[in-house]
């Protein structure tokens, strides 16, 4: 059966309707036909547009394109065609013809070489002679990365372009561009090619029905909305999406985009637009649409240093790692979630926080807009739970529920004290069977909730709006620009800041809660100011800070102790990066630690690992996998989870030559020169240490003199316990450090606290009477069962 036939035969039932005389023939070239997003959305797309348009008076044909020969090509892509299926409302017999219809109307066609192209231009022009068509339009559809546009672009203009008098028709699916400077390149090479009306870039969000509805529900409830949709009226307005998924699988992607650019540089800003644009008249004119957008874009004001938080869900550097073969040195700051508050500099708008929110490995999935109405009323009369009519005094919102989370379908949400809203009847419906929850804090039945009368794809939309030349609800070139214009400047000032690491799911807590201060914002559960505010509730996490031994001492019990040295090590992190942009860490072994390495890598997800080296203090002459290896319970306690570099990892070289600690093999004087060359006047910037109940520090024991006094950095010792051989700094090199700590926990150090407190100052007797820093400073940290047993 020819084109002409397959057009005008048109069975319903089993009555044969001939069509009117054919408009123009449609060609429709899918490149990328064969990939995953062509399988789950385009196909499916396509033909619900031809069962839409097959009566309307063009005729089409579909061509499936890729690089990939038609051997390997053609299986895939009608494995993909068979699993088409038509919307409940299509008769199921109509739905079978239409779906063997669109089959044989689809041809795979190899575009590799520029031959290709112009074979497949010619074969076009051939077909329609032959069935006496002429072509109304052609369009093609890039599902291919945006490095493949380029190449595509030119082949399309210099030999595939339809005949004079039909119209060209080329989308683009983002990413368009990595900044401004690449968004602009890119679009210069397109401009190169094609006209701007020519170009569909599509942002799919654009083609959800919420989202669709935004500016015609404005529109419609144009005399109610004016009165409250600006700065008097409304507190804040949310833009959020939140997915449950994390980047496995796509992570060479994610990590080059990253979430600010993979989902809220583009969905989020384009419904940001919808939401705060001025209306225009007519909805209809993509012009003016495009010139609200840009008054908009132009109006938002200029990100700041604290407009934004962002995190990692803690698997992701392993998912990397793993599926980029980049090794364990590889570290990225790559955000996984990101917080953004924006301002509008406008009469509208002026002080309103507009937050946009996405993130991966949440605990929930779903999509939405909320704008928040101030409330200054208060109510004398209380409220009765069977009202139907809510009181002024109820909050007031409206969400544009995109998707997903509670509620599970599309829909529009408008609290019953502000109004009733007005729908066609043909395309939403109020729903009338409300389900049990609550959304935002009050249940939905206190809202008037409308939904679509059928749920269809976005990309279903978004096609149809194509065919249609309907440029509304498509990125233009300036539309794109100016959006990257503002997000490169965001993008710059994160280019420093590591990201917060959450644990990803239900599992995240309050850890990415966030508040809005000083017209910025900062997570909630910041460590410092969560100490400080333990602090003022109550005196069970009050240190008290003395002295012992002439230095500075901090007392309190194990677990608070424990918090105040981690926030005291964070805080010397801090300043010493943000002077010279490292921090050098001496770490002793022994159990002491461990609690401070488990209080810094479950508490502490803004210290700044990728600058801090990280040394030994002592190790003992064991292989790092022996459960005694210091270096090794740092690892198993510290390492495994936080991002501190490879090459910042400074463990004691006990092991050299498949021997342990032999003299010989000169694994001292090695660690001593690594120390002189990347420590700066072999000065620690702090020094952990803990205390034996002989009195050693380090493994530098009692009457061992090369330790205590010399001019040697690192030595061998002897310690009377198993194992017995140990490498350990000396107490001159400690004493060079800017900072000592000393960390005293548990009943079994009474004892020894108790004997040097009332003892003589004699280090060769109990060594750690020599700690005494030359021109920094000694803390002791000592825990109430030290002290008071």
């Amino acid at each position: 059966m020819n084109l002409r036939a397959l057009y005008c035969l048109l069975l319903v039932g089993t009555v044969a309707v001939f069509c009117r005389e054919n408009k123009g023939h449609i060609s429709v070239v899918l490149v990328g036909a064969t990939g995953d997003l062509a399988k789950k959305y385009l196909w499916q797309g396509l033909f619900q547009l031809y069962i839409n348009e097959v009566h309307s008076g063009h005729s089409f044909s579909f061509h499936g394109a890729a690089l990939t020969p038609p051997e390997k090509a053609e299986p895939l892509l009608f494995d993909a065609l068979k699993s088409l299926g038509c919307p409940a409302d299509v008769n199921p017999d109509r739905c079978a013809l239409v779906k063997d219809q669109f089959l044989k109307l689809t041809r795979y066609r190899q575009l590799k070489t520029a031959e290709n192209y112009t074979a497949l231009h010619q074969d076009i022009l051939t077909s329609l002679a032959e069935e006496g068509l002429h072509e109304a339009g052609r369009l093609f559809y890039l599902s291919v990365p945006p490095f493949a546009y380029a190449d595509i672009a030119q082949n399309i203009n210099a030999s595939c372009r339809p005949p004079s008098g039909a119209w060209l028709r080329v989308v683009l699916e983002k990413p368009f561009g990595h900044d401004y400077e690449s968004a602009k390149k890119l679009a210069n090479t397109m401009r190169t090619f094609f006209r701007e009306k020519e170009i569909y870039r599509v942002d799919h969000y654009l083609g959800k029905q919420t989202v669709e509805q935004i500016l015609p529900f404005r529109r419609r409830h144009q005399k109610l909305l004016d009165p409250i949709w600006n700065r008097h009226h409304v507190e804040r307005v949310e833009i959020v999406m939140k997915e449950t998924v994390d980047a496995k699988g796509r992570t060479s992607f994610y990590d080059e985009y990253g979430v600010i650019r993979d989902v809220i540089q583009n969905h989020l800003t384009e419904i940001l637009t919808y939401v705060a644009m001025e209306v225009p008249r007519n909805l209809t004119n993509a012009d003016d649409i495009l010139r609200a957008k840009l008054e908009l874009l132009g109006s938002l004001q200029s990100p700041q240093h604290n407009s934004a938080v962002i995190a990692q869900y803690q698997n992701y550097l392993t998912q990397v790692r793993e599926e980029m073969e980049n090794g364990q040195k590889y570290f990225t700051k790559t955000p996984t979630f990101a917080g953004v508050l924006l301002y509008i500099d406008n009469a509208r708008w002026e002080g309103v926080p507009f937050l946009l929110v996405s993130g991966k490995d949440l605990d929930e999935r779903t999509s939405y807009v909320r704008v928040v109405f101030k409330d200054n009323s208060f109510c004398v009369l209380k409220e009765s739970k069977d009202e139907t009519v809510k009181s002024s005094c109820q909050p007031k919102q409206i969400i544009f529920h995109i998707g997903n989370g509670a509620l599970n379908f599309p829909a529009v949400l408008v609290t019953r004290s502000l109004f009733k809203p007005n729908f066609p009847s043909s395309q939403w419906k109020e729903v009338s069977e409300i389900p049990d929850i609550s959304v935002f804090g009050q249940p939905v039945s206190d809202y008037h909730v409308y939904s679509p009368s059928q749920e269809r794809d976005a990309y279903t939309s978004l096609i149809s709006n194509i065919y249609r030349g309907r440029k509304g609800s498509f990125v233009t070139t300036k539309n794109l620009l100016a959006s990257w214009k503002f997000w490169t400047r965001l993008l710059e000032n994160l280019n420093n800041e590591t990201p917060r690491i959450y644990p990803g799911g239900a599992e995240n807590g309050a850890l990415l809660d966030f508040v809005i201060e000083q017209m910025g914002l900062r997570f909630v559960t910041d460590e410092h100011l969560e100490i400080l505010g333990m602090d003022q509730k109550t005196n069970a996490f009050a240190s008290v800070q003395s002295v012992f031994l002439g230095n500075t001492m901090v007392s309190n019990w194990a677990e608070p102790l424990i918090e105040t040295l981690a926030q005291d090590v964070q805080t010397a992190a801090e300043e010493a990066v943000k002077s010279k942009g490292t921090f050098h860490l001496a770490l002793s072994g022994g159990s002491s630690p461990i609690a401070l390495f488990h209080r810094l890598a479950k508490h502490h997800y803004g210290f700044p690992w990728k600058h801090t080296h990280l040394w030994m203090v002592d190790e003992r002459c064991v292989p790092f996998t022996d459960a005694d290896s210091n270096f090794g319970n740092l690892e198993r306690h510290l390492l495994q989870y936080v991002r501190v570099p490879y090459v910042n990892l400074h463990p004691m070289p006990v092991d050299r030559k498949r021997r342990l600690c032999a003299e010989e093999d000169e694994g001292t004087e090695e660690y001593a020169l690594e120390i002189s060359a990347l420590v700066s006047n072999s000065s620690f910037d702090l020094v952990l240490l803990g205390l034996g109940n002989d009195g050693h520090t380090a493994s530098i024991f009692p009457f061992f003199k090369d330790g205590i006094t010399g001019d040697k950095l690192v030595v061998f010792s002897e310690s009377p316990l198993k194992p017995k051989h140990r490498m350990s700094l000396t107490l001159p090199l400690i004493n060079k450090a800017q900072k000592v700590s000393v960390l005293v926990l548990g009943k079994g150090k009474h004892d020894i606290i108790t004997l040097i407190s009332r003892a003589e100052s004699k280090p060769e007797k109990w060594p750690i009477f020599g700690v005494k820093p030359t021109s920094g400073q000694l803390i002791w940290y000592i825990d109430y069962d030290s002290m008071f047993r």
